[in-house]
């Protein structure tokens, strides 16, 4: 397999990290060396410039975080699962409901795994009663929350919502209807704790300290518990949000303030260190600066070469392995010796393409097994009718003494129910079929010569060796002739033609019998393609199902008006899929 191109190695993860790295690291180089240019009476402008980049940077990840989020929870409120099991759960059956619900909590699940942020994710589903979070699957519903949350949305609250001691962000899923309650509310609970440790990250020294704080709401976070008077004077004396630094006077100790404010998130951050501190000698910053300088050269070089051997080199073979296994190679194992994370996912890989190999040749075989079970209960259901008929027809033949008749009939009867009978194979050629199925509407032609007419095209030469099903055809036309020609008093037509396509054949069955209404044609479409439910395994259930086992779900049955006037049936085989179960066949 070739290597990334240029062009996606600039995409990749290692990239990215050496660039973070180094973006990282190089501006506080810069930083150290400009710092020294200044006397140490400006001092505390280079730090409060230093601060407030922090701040600033801090923010900007916080609101692509919070932006990240919004996305991912307006992505929730729009998906079409959601949205059906919010308006069709009583209409469900439990297996569907069990399904849907847990698909729901792996999503929640999964979206409060992506970011450190997110303590918990919430979906509150009035109408279904039910409460689906990240943290406790499927509990009773909270109505609680539900009410704080829509009277958010109703009120248009900012976008961080404040409730008891943590931040909420919160979305709405309304029904169309005036004044009807949201179909269900999507809660994002931040943890307070992780952006309590976050605060810690824009420290520059150990005596400094910060808060987080939204004047609209009343919220305030502090990095040290032990801050409130600190934040209390700060909130009785500053003048702006726009204001970047001031010194606070707290019982005659000066604190240099530095704070930035983010209007997306309407909220302040700021960090706070004793003036004394900030005013420290720096008469060694030089040499250590250089110091610093080719230290952070060394881990950038040191990290990059970590990160190329550890991370990049093993995730390149993962991403190998899942290509390998998108073309079809489920028997390519990875291969890793370190017992580290990276071994674990390999193994982990490799027990998923075991186990991939072993459901696909389970599923095989249960769709091999459900056919033969099937054509056992087709080959069953020989219709009694249709036997106590063909007695009476060879009883008259008996009676006006036609012996070349009744020895014609009887070898029509005979192929017949050697055919419908045989266990010998599951899959015939299509000519086969098409062959006893013609053998049945020649002694049916014994019954009704006077009443129904049949056309029965001839077979294209190019459909004979088509491997299909046995017993498709013959069955649905018995079912014409006992649903509708039979009862019929004016003449009766059956047509079966044949029809080839660029990527399916058709096999056509019609009649002229009693019209059939819309609807019922809608409740026969929708019994065919809904077998999961109870409805009786008709004939013509049958036939479709054993088609879409064997050729997929392009092929099957169609039904709809014919142009007699009475019911068309018309079975679709794909070109692909004939070919493979063909080539299957004769493996």
């Amino acid at each position: 397999m070739r290597t990334f191109s240029a062009i996606r190695f600039r995409k990749t993860i290692f990239t990215r990290l050496v660039v973070t790295y180094v973006l990282v690291i190089l501006p506080i180089i810069l930083l150290g060396f400009y710092l020294y240019q200044w006397s140490y009476e400006n001092a505390s402008q280079d730090i409060s410039r230093a601060t407030n980049m922090q701040l600033s940077h801090y923010f900007d990840e916080l609101e692509r975080e919070v932006e990240w989020m919004g996305l991912q929870q307006f992505d929730i409120l729009e998906d079409e699962i959601l949205n059906k099991l919010a308006v069709t759960w009583s209409s469900m059956d439990p297996p569907e409901q069990r399904e849907r619900l847990n698909y729901v909590a792996q999503r929640l699940t999964s979206f409060k795994n992506s970011s450190a942020y997110i303590k918990d994710i919430y979906v509150h589903i009035r109408t279904m009663n039910k409460t689906v979070s990240a943290s406790n699957a499927v509990t009773a519903f909270d109505s609680e929350r539900f009410s704080r949350f829509d009277a958010a949305s109703i009120r248009r609250e900012h976008r961080l919502i404040r409730w008891g001691d943590t931040l909420h962000l919160s979305a709405a899923k309304f029904s169309g209807r005036r004044g009807e309650l949201p179909l269900f509310i999507v809660q994002i609970e931040l943890d307070p704790e992780r952006l309590r440790s976050s605060l810690q990250q824009v420290h520059l020294y150990p005596e400094s300290g910060s808060f987080l704080m939204s004047e609209r709401s009343g919220f305030v976070l502090s990095s040290d518990p032990d801050s409130a008077t600190i934040i209390q004077s700060y909130l009785s004396e500053r003048k702006s949000y726009r204001e970047l630094t001031a010194l606070l006077d707290m019982d005659g100790v000066l604190y240099q303030v530095d704070q930035v404010y983010s209007e997306p998130l309407e909220m302040t951050i700021a960090t706070y260190l004793p003036e004394e501190t900030v005013r420290l000698p720096l008469s060694k910053f030089y040499n250590w600066a250089w110091i610093f300088a080719i230290a952070s050269l060394m881990a950038i070089i040191l990290i990059s070469y970590s990160t190329y051997k550890f991370i990049h080199k093993p995730l390149f073979l993962l991403v190998q392995g899942f290509k390998r296994m998108e073309g079809g190679a489920l028997n390519i194992p990875i291969k890793h010796e370190q017992q580290d994370e990276f071994g674990y996912l390999y193994h982990r890989f490799n027990h998923m393409l075991k186990k991939l190999q072993s459901l696909i040749d389970q599923d095989f075989k249960q769709k091999m097994m459900m056919q033969r079970a099937e054509l056992k209960q087709l080959q069953s259901q020989i219709n009694p009718h249709f036997l106590y008929n063909s007695f009476f027809i060879l009883n008259s033949l008996a009676k006006t003494g036609d012996v070349e008749r009744i020895e014609e009939f009887t070898d029509m009867l005979g192929e017949y129910f050697r055919f419908i009978t045989r266990n010998g194979e599951d899959h015939v050629p299509l000519a086969e079929e098409v062959r006893h199925s013609r053998m049945y509407t020649e002694i049916q032609k014994l019954r009704f010569s006077r009443r129904i007419t049949v056309q029965f095209d001839e077979l294209p030469e190019s459909m004979h060796r088509i491997r299909v099903p046995r017993l498709i055809i013959q069955p649905i036309i018995e079912n014409a002739y006992e649903h509708s020609l039979e009862k019929m008093l004016d003449e009766g037509r059956l047509r079966v033609t044949f029809e080839e396509a660029a990527d399916a054949v058709c096999v056509i069955i019609e009649n002229n019998g009693e019209p059939i209404s819309e609807e019922a044609l809608e409740d026969l479409r929708y019994r065919l393609h809904h077998p999961s439910e109870s409805y009786e395994m008709t004939g013509i259930m049958n036939i479709h199902r054993r088609l879409i086992l064997t050729y997929g779900e392009a092929s099957g049955l169609q039904l709809s008006r014919s142009e007699l006037g009475g019911l068309k049936v018309v079975i679709r085989i794909g070109w692909e899929e004939a070919r493979d179960v063909s080539s299957v066949d004769r493996g």
